[in-house]
């Protein structure tokens, strides 16, 4: 089975043709295979794309599945490395590309391309946030229409304040001074598994630099600590411009580098970033 790896800013993903993986059985425990960074080929997640015979508003159908083995609603790094990979192998040549994910139909406009260096710039409107606490799930004992700098015991005696939100993911974040003298990977361990979010949750801890400019520590779902993540990146500039922190537009600096993310009046996200191809592989164990 044939793939082709990429990276958005640190973040890896080993691209697969769904006509390709009809060996592969089981795609959790498949991914977990491939995913594994000492027996495997290694990687933050796996997408497969497949191309659509017409309607819904596609070109191709994206799936992403986390090292765990668990599926994802949607990946702003992985789904750009998906898109990367069919302009790289010529499967698609137009200026913009319509991904279906399970969190709905992505716009990706390619804005730059340099075949020679593997790397694709694009621009992608990925969706609107929602956050009503039953829509990213968070429970609560009422109903709230938003999660804001709301209370959250992560172990007894110790309280956290967090900002909750949908973006294609459910999303965590919380508002820090600095990364060392916080703890983050142990609360974003915690956070992510936390009862109140039922379906789990990303971690993004957040230190706003500039009304314009936010850097992250990213905890994922299904991951762990990641170097970036582009609906994490999303979720942060939102929850920042929430708190009245920064201005709609953003540069959100990762670990792995810069995204740029604009949180648009009419509610859509659109987030700007690069996917870098790295290798081509043959995955030999069925």
């Amino acid at each position: 089975m044939r793939f082709v790896k990429l990276h958005g800013y640190g973040n890896d993903y080993l691209v697969f043709k769904a006509d390709d993986l009809g060996a592969a059985g089981d795609l959790g425990g498949f991914a977990r295979r491939v995913c594994d960074r000492h027996f495997g080929a290694g990687a933050d997640g796996i997408a497969i794309v497949e191309r659509l015979a017409g309607g819904g508003g596609a070109d191709f159908g994206v799936r992403i599945f986390n090292p765990d083995g668990s599926e994802a609603a949607m990946s702003g790094n992985g789904t750009r490395c998906a898109a990367a990979a069919l302009v790289y192998d010529g499967v698609w040549t137009g200026a913009e590309l319509r991904l279906s994910t399970r969190a709905g139909v992505k716009v990706y406009r390619l804005l730059e391309a340099d075949a020679a260096r593997g790397l694709y710039r694009f621009a992608a409107e990925i969706g609107r946030p929602r956050f009503e606490s039953e829509a990213i799930p968070f429970k609560t004992d009422e109903a709230l229409a938003r999660v804001v700098r709301h209370p959250l015991e992560v172990a007894p005696g110790e309280t956290v304040e967090v900002t909750a939100l949908e973006m294609c993911n459910p999303n965590c974040c919380l508002f820090v001074g600095d990364f060392e003298t916080v703890d983050w990977r142990r609360l974003g361990r915690l956070i992510e598994r936390h009862p109140r979010f039922p379906a789990r949750t990303n971690v993004e801890f957040v230190r706003v630099v500039s009304p314009d400019r936010v850097e992250l520590r990213i905890w994922e779902r299904g991951v762990g600590e990641t170097l970036s993540s582009g609906t994490g990146s999303s979720a942060a500039a939102v929850a920042s411009h929430l708190n009245g922190l920064t201005n709609r537009a953003v540069t959100v600096e990762t670990p792995g580098g810069c995204l740029a993310v604009e949180w648009r009046e009419d509610g859509e996200v659109v987030l700007t970033g690069e996917a870098e191809v790295v290798f081509r592989g043959e995955w030999l164990k069925v």
